[in-house]
């Protein structure tokens, strides 16, 4: 053979080495970080502030529960849409998302459901939350929200009271002294006002029904502001605001 040929050959050789030494260094970053196994779980609360209403031992112990808890088991074995799907189910949880970092750590962003209104009824209590969906009570939920009573379903309370509750929030004057509706029907429904600065009871207001609570408080808010004197002198205990054009006070 010719010395070129030999130097060919060599260099082919050497090329061939290079090619497979490349394509092991390659599989093995690809083939190694799946039996790598995962070393934490972290949960991250976007919205928690100093809203709480779960905690990652209870969180742990439903992805324990489940069988898909991740610390330990190699990434081919975690399945990050099953985890997602479990945490995103939790009943006190509206959104959740799932991710492996290159630290092999597994996060959980989540985000906790708020409530609205407070539902209490002989039967049961529950919480309606912001999207208008039942959320369940439990004690760890300390938000101060308007509460309701009486004769209520879940259909009335995730859609005429949602209704009001969310304009109660966004209404300065009425969200501080309502804080409490009593629904003796559809169409005779009561709210109850905080107490005034001296500590006395103050009036409770006669809605009727839901139909234009707006107009019907606005004209309410009207008569203490300009009959604040003759209002304190005789000692109302219910104003009834469901005539057009009238606040009618009984003793």
């Amino acid at each position: 053979m010719s010395t070129t040929a030999q130097i060919v050959w060599k260099s082919i050789g050497v090329s061939v080495v290079a090619v497979l030494l490349i394509a092991a260094m390659v599989w093995g970053c690809i083939s190694s970080p799946v039996s790598e196994p995962c070393r934490t779980i972290r949960y991250e609360f976007r919205d928690s502030g100093e809203r709480m209403y779960l905690t990652t031992d209870e969180l742990n112990s439903l992805l324990q529960t489940e069988d898909i808890y991740p610390v330990g088991r190699a990434q081919n074995h975690i399945s990050l849409s099953r985890i997602e799907s479990a945490v995103a189910h939790h009943p006190m949880v509206r959104h959740a998302e799932c991710y492996m970092t290159p630290r092999y750590e597994v996060v959980i962003s989540l985000e906790q459901r708020i409530p609205l209104l407070r539902v209490m009824t002989p039967g049961e209590t529950y919480f309606i939350d912001t999207d208008r969906k039942v959320m369940p009570y439990r004690s760890s939920v300390q938000d101060h929200v308007l509460v309701v009573t009486g004769t209520v379903g879940a259909q009335m309370a995730s859609t005429q009271l949602a209704d009001f509750a969310r304009w109660l929030q966004s209404n300065k004057y009425w969200r501080k002294r309502i804080h409490h509706v009593y629904v003796q029907s559809p169409h005779m429904i009561y709210l109850y006002q905080n107490k005034a600065e001296d500590g006395s009871e103050q009036p409770r207001i006669v809605l009727g029904d839901m139909q234009q609570y707006e107009r019907k408080l606005n004209k309410m808010r009207i008569f203490i502001e300009k009959g604040k004197e003759a209002v304190n002198e005789q000692h109302y205990t219910e104003y009834d605001i469901r005539f057009n054009g009238q606040v009618v006070g009984r003793k």
